[in-house]
């Protein structure tokens, strides 16, 4: 069973003709989890698949992340097949926060008689989650405030980190079976992302050597950091995947 990660878009926030950062992780050619929903990724994800995405992990709640979800619950909420089924894992300290920044709003429609996480299933995660047989771990990243940014990983498949400083202690962990690491990336580092002198100064050249760089500032800066020698994501990209640890899935996953 083949394994994939295809990349919907590889911006930063002011990056827009890079396309919101997010991707998808397909088994089996199909979908199985969108990560981000960013303002452009729903349109990216329906030009790509063809139906609303069932699933997706977010990252954190900066908008260049979520400003797509007031639109997917349009989508979904008058879909009678869709309402309510499309399942949101966060986690769970980031609630609160998406409560306030994109579900708070006195009345969804303006007609009344819906509540936003009507649209969808919220489930609230810490350590990971189960989704479709596969068990997905989170872990916390450094990106702002503490405990407000989350990175994914697939054990033995694929690690995303989100938006994030450099994370060793995280990738010890989460990169220690020979798994991809999506990782930002910008050419100079600043309090919010990791820059490549980061990722020169704190990461093995082993583990340096898996990365592919995405949520950088330009086209531009996308082409001189592979100039460096980086793998570099772009808005299409699509990198095969090792298929996951046998521990993290059930025997029905893996014949799927």
């Amino acid at each position: 069973m083949s394994w994939a990660l295809h990349f919907l878009g590889v911006g930063s926030a002011n990056a827009v003709e890079l396309g919101s950062a997010s991707a998808v992780i397909e088994r089996a050619h199909a979908p199985l989890l969108m990560i981000d929903c960013g303002p452009d990724a729903l349109t990216a994800y329906l030009a790509r698949y063809g139906a609303p995405p069932r699933a997706i992990f977010l990252t954190h709640a900066h908008m260049d992340h979520i400003g797509g979800l007031e639109r997917l619950f349009f989508r979904v909420w008058f879909d009678a097949a869709l309402r309510g089924c499309v399942r949101l894992y966060a986690h769970a300290a980031l609630v609160p926060v998406l409560q306030s920044r994109v579900a708070d709003y006195p009345e969804v429609l303006a007609e009344g008689g819906a509540n936003f996480w009507d649209a969808f299933s919220l489930v609230p995660v810490s350590r990971g989650f189960w989704h479709e047989g596969v068990w997905f771990d989170v872990f916390p990243t450094r990106h702002h405030a503490p405990m407000t940014s989350f990175g994914l990983a697939l054990r033995g498949s694929i690690v995303w980190t989100g938006d994030t400083r450099p994370v060793p202690e995280m990738l010890a962990m989460h990169a220690a079976h020979g798994e991809i690491v999506a990782h930002d990336c910008v050419l100079a580092g600043n309090p919010s992302h990791t820059g490549i002198a980061d990722i020169e100064r704190e990461y093995a050249e082993e583990l340096r050597a898996r990365l592919v760089l995405y949520h950088y500032g330009s086209a531009e800066e996308g082409q001189a950091l592979a100039r460096l020698g980086y793998r570099v994501a772009s808005q299409g990209s699509r990198f095969e995947l090792a298929t996951p640890r046998a521990d993290v899935m059930l025997a029905q996953a893996d014949a799927v």
